[in-house]
């Protein structure tokens, strides 16, 4: 029943009635007087935006767990999450059970650019005692009803789709299951409450053992759609920026596309789903009662479910007519209407339904059916009463548009919040009697929604047999994501790597190792295993002012470093960048190290160190044969580079001679360092346990300290070394041809260095966002992804930076903002599309720490074993953006790392500075060695 506040408002309403006198009508305008009669019905803008908020609130409890139980809408998940695109394709068959008739239909939709649906539909009567018998009875009937169907129109396809449209609340766990919460609209079944129905019905279908000619027939329920969301995916297939679906019929409902991270009754927090909000129920906990009128109290105490359903019987068609009939009758026993004459038929239930409601409303003919319905009803009306029931018929419908469009406007907000928009632009799929047959009811409807709502810019659509269409749709729609979903998950499975695959990979990696250590397998090992003449890590005691270069990437810096030792032990760095353009990157060897000198004369002049001869790390981060701790000749450029007559040269050789050349300044040039080493050397500054350096960036490499007695191509055998191991050219020689992919050739063939660099291209920063982009044209070029439309962008080599998979793959990041940043690129994607992109992310990104992971494995157990040891513990310093930045790579490595050598507990430190700090502390470091020695 009606809460106690309910029934207070009821006693509003009878003491405003109480004050309308029969004697009024003597002196007073039937308009007015029914103004004043009804006055509670009308609402103004301010009670419909009061009314939207309240709808909102209710929103939110819905969708929270903690407070669903309690919420009067009850916001069910249909497992719906995705629209029609366009491209859906196939027959299908669809049952609409809804209503006192059941429709089964067959719908072709065809794609090839026409874009066309066909329909050929029946619609069989449904027995009043099936209405109310036992639910076994009622699901027979369906399936008979199907058989029928079938039969006649010879329809014998194996595993012919179905989609099942079924017009009552339920709560769904998967798209094709629902347990039915509670009949509406005068169905009585039993048994059925609490049940599930996909398999109520695919009992009675297997019962029915529908088969034509003989043949058996086998129908897949893979949908159960409720027939707003129908509606919604109906107009969907015509209009793509259709998310919302609103029924005004003999009930009234609506759904919308919510985001997953504010459905806390499903799993999972990315991407969209539709909810179908069973809105009739707005009202059942009190949220409506100072606006609940006498008349509402006397519909809800009639019905068959009184206190439950009461914003449905305040609009929609069911109650209309009847909410009509008791104004009429009061109104006719105070004596405002028919001379105070009331006939048994105004006094008898549903003798005023709602389609009289539209037929006296109508522009022409409206007083002229009102005549005629009112002396059918046993009455006789004067022009006057004639005035008068037209307008009371008038408040009731635009109360019911009003109280809609209220609750509609709450549901934009939500999407456009949702969006973060100041604007939105929108479509609503529309449906039911009351609205497709009342001559004013749509446009009252829009122009109120508009007028509360005025930033959210809608098109109102109307549904073309939305419940039955709408179920094939749906059904449509999951059948192309399933096709969609193993098509994108088989060229994903290449990125999938196995702990077998990740365990041979590590293997090759150790062989690989220790051939780039042998002096006979040294010049064809992929991985070159390069000494760096740095004999020991830091400790501690190194002190001095040290100038220090760092070449490796499109930028360059100069650095004075200050290292301080004792008690007050410090390291403090004064720094200035600059840039170096393509032309120079790619241009002679000459110009790069002018360009270079130049850079240093700035800095020193900036610092007034020009006269100061200061010792010198010069940090080259590239592949170098080193011949001492000042001698680097260069194997080859990466990372875009390409400057000329470099390679098999000496750099510090390169750079003495600019700085010859320019004849300003001299410098003792004391160390050539590879970046990877300076990473090492800084995190051993402050943890002696870290023997080994890793970059994980824009290139990917490692070093860690190596025996000397295992290191063929160098001379002497005690202590240990510095190996720059180089890993990137891993693969060069095709021992990791079985994992690598076709998008991984695709980029390797458009990189400056074919062939080469294989394992860097892999795992780096330089080439991952690359790789997504070529998986991305791939889908694309497929039609799975932004609708099959290859955009310039999309073309553009580089276009896809690594920095953009860090952003798309963080948790913290809505889909929402995934498709800002796609859209930032000139990728115009819907929601679906931005899943997809994230899991192509996550793909490639995963691989990559993958892979470093069991390269890693390689080195920390070779070091284990040089040792002698059954359990080692040891540090890695790591430096490099997409270490830093990616949301999972770091994680994912030290997974792998600790899977593949279980017997090694490895801590990782983030570097500080390696390219900078780690060059004066190698220069350091290697002074203090040549003073000892």
């Amino acid at each position: 029943m009606l809460s106690s506040n309910s029934n207070n408002s009821c006693c509003l309403a009878k003491s405003v009635l109480a004050s309308v006198q029969p004697h009024s009508r003597d002196n007073t305008s039937q308009f007015v007087q029914v103004d004043r009669f009804l006055y509670a019905m009308r609402l103004s803008d301010e009670q419909l935006l009061d009314i939207s908020r309240r709808f909102r609130e209710e929103m939110e409890k819905g969708l929270s767990r903690e407070s669903n139980a309690a919420a009067a809408l009850k916001m069910l998940p249909t497992h719906v999450c995705s629209t029609p695109d366009g491209s859906e394709k196939g027959e299908f068959l669809a049952l609409d059970l809804g209503g006192s008739k059941f429709k089964v239909l067959q719908v072709k939709v065809s794609e090839n650019g026409k874009q066309k649906v066909q329909m050929e539909s029946e619609t069989f009567p449904i027995p009043e005692e099936v209405l109310n018998g036992r639910g076994s009875e009622l699901f027979d009937h369906v399936a008979q009803s199907l058989k029928t169907f079938m039969q006649k129109n010879n329809i014998n396809q194996k595993k012919k789709p179905l989609g099942f449209t079924f017009s009552f609340p339920c709560l769904q766990s998967k798209l094709d299951e629902g347990t039915l919460l509670s009949w509406t609209k005068n169905y009585k079944a039993r048994g059925v409450q609490g049940t599930n129905v996909v398999q109520a019905l695919r009992q009675a279908i297997s019962k029915a053992g529908c088969c034509v000619c003989g043949k058996g027939i086998d129908v897949d329920v893979l949908a159960l759609v409720n027939d707003t969301v129908g509606t919604m995916m109906t107009c969907g297939y015509d209009d793509q920026h259709c998310e919302v679906g609103v029924i005004i019929g003999m009930g009234t409902n609506a759904c919308y596309m919510e985001e997953l991270r504010h459905i806390d009754l499903v799993e999972g927090d990315e991407g969209r789903m539709c909810i179908n909000t069973e809105w009739g129920a707005f009202g059942d906990d009190g949220a409506l009662d100072d606006f609940i009128t006498s008349f509402d109290c006397e519909i809800d105490a009639a019905s068959i479910n009184p206190g439950k359903q009461l914003f449905e019987k305040m609009v929609s068609g069911m109650y209309m007519g009847e909410l009509v009939r008791l104004i009429l009758l009061k109104m006719a026993k105070r004596g405002l209407l028919f001379k105070g004459r009331v006939s048994d038929a105004l006094r008898t239930k549903g003798k005023f339904q709602t389609k009289h409601v539209c037929m006296i409303e109508e522009y022409k003919d409206g007083l002229k059916n009102t005549r005629g319905i009112l002396t059918e009803l046993g009455l006789s009306p004067s022009e006057d009463d004639c005035v008068a029931v037209q307008h009371v018929c008038t408040i009731v419908s635009f109360r019911s548009a009003n109280l809609c469009a209220a609750a509609l406007a709450a549901i934009l907000t939500q999407i456009r919040e949702n969006k973060k928009l100041k604007s939105l632009r929108t479509t609503v799929g529309m449906d039911g009697t009351v609205y497709r047959t009342h001559p004013q009811y749509a446009k009252r409807l829009h122009k109120v929604v508009r007028r509360l709502v005025p930033e959210c810019h809608v098109r109102f659509v109307l549904s073309e047999s939305g419940s039955g269409k709408g179920a094939a749709m749906v059904t449509a729609v999951a059948q192309r994501l399933a096709s969609q979903r193993k098509e994108i998950s088989d060229t994903l499975a290449a990125f999938t790597l196995s702990s077998e695959q990740l365990q041979q990979v590590k293997e090759k990696m150790r062989v690989e190792l220790e051939r780039g250590l042998k002096k006979d397998s040294h010049d064809s090992a992929s991985v070159k295993m390069l000494p760096s003449y740095v004999y020991r890590t830091p400790d501690g005691t190194e002190r001095g002012k040290f100038l220090a270069l760092d070449l490796g990437g499109t930028n360059f810096r100069v650095l004075v470093v200050k290292i301080r030792s004792g008690i007050r032990k410090s390291v403090r760095m004064y720094n200035k960048i600059y840039a170096i353009p393509l032309e120079i990157m790619q241009g002679t060897g000459e110009e790069l190290f002018d360009h270079i000198v130049h850079c240093i004369s700035d800095f020193l002049d900036y610092m007034g160190m020009k006269n100061t001869r200061l010792p010198l790390g010069f940090t080259f981060s590239f592949p170098c044969s080193q011949a001492g701790i000042d001698k680097g000749t260069l194997v080859s450029w990466t990372k875009g580079f390409k400057a000329t007559d470099c390679e098999g040269h000496d750099v510090v050789d390169m750079l003495r001679e600019a700085i010859k050349r320019h004849n300003e300044f001299d410098l003792d040039i004391v160390a050539v360092v590879n970046d990877t080493v300076g990473t090492m050397m800084t995190c051993a500054y402050e943890d002696p346990k870290c023997e080994i350096g890793l970059i994980a960036g824009t290139g990917s490499n490692v070093c860690y300290m190596e025996e000397m007695k295992n290191i063929e191509i160098v001379e002497g055998d005690q202590g240990q070394m510095c190996i720059n191991t180089e890993w990137g050219g891993f693969g060069d020689n095709d021992n990791i041809e079985d994992i690598r992919t076709r998008f991984d050739w695709e980029v390797d063939q458009g990189s400056l260095n074919v062939g080469k660099q294989r394992f860097e291209k892999m795992t780096s920063g330089m080439y991952l966002g690359e790789i997504v982009r070529q998986i991305l044209t791939d889908l694309t070029r497929r039609g799975l992804l932004f609708r099959g439309r290859i955009t310039e962008p999309l073309k553009t080599r580089g276009i896809f930076e690594t920095k953009f998979l860090s952003q798309i793959e963080s948790d913290r990041l809505a889909l929402l903002q995934v498709r800002s940043i796609l859209q930032h690129l000139g990728l115009d994607s819907t929601c679906d599309d931005s899943i997809i992109v994230k899991e192509v992310c996550g793909a490639v990104s995963r691989r990559a720490a993958q892979l470093c992971g069991a390269g890693m494995a390689a080195i920390v157990d070779k070091i284990r074993e040089n040792r002698g040891l059954d359990h080692l513990d040891i540090t890695v310093g790591v430096d490099g953006t997409l270490y830093k930045l990616h949301p999972h790579f770091s994680g994912i490595l030290k997974d792998t790392v600790k899977e593949l050598a279980p017997q090694c507990e490895v801590e990782f430190v983030l570097s500080e500075d390696g390219s900078g700090k780690g060059a004066a502390l190698i220069t350091a470091v290697a002074r203090q060695h040549y003073r000892e020695a």
